[in-house]
């Protein structure tokens, strides 16, 4: 579904994005910290680009990541 995303709507619209944290917090919910992280990356750097760096998204995704490197 990402993938399929990413080519219809590209890599940093909102939906794409959105997605990517979904199944990233689909990801920690099953302990695949590593794929979790990763995602949490990419959208937080992307969402950097697409909106400033205080938008809600961006501080949202950040605090993903952090409960993801906390657990």
């Amino acid at each position: 579904m990402v993938g399929t995303r990413k080519r219809e709507l590209g890599k940093e619209h909102h939906s794409t994005l959105t997605s990517m944290a979904n199944l990233a917090s689909t990801y920690r919910n099953q302990g695949r910290w590593k794929e979790a992280k990763e995602l949490e990356v990419e959208v937080i750097e992307t969402r950097k680009r697409v909106v400033r760096e205080e938008h809600p998204s961006v501080l949202t995704s950040m605090a993903n990541l952090a409960h993801t490197l906390k657990s």
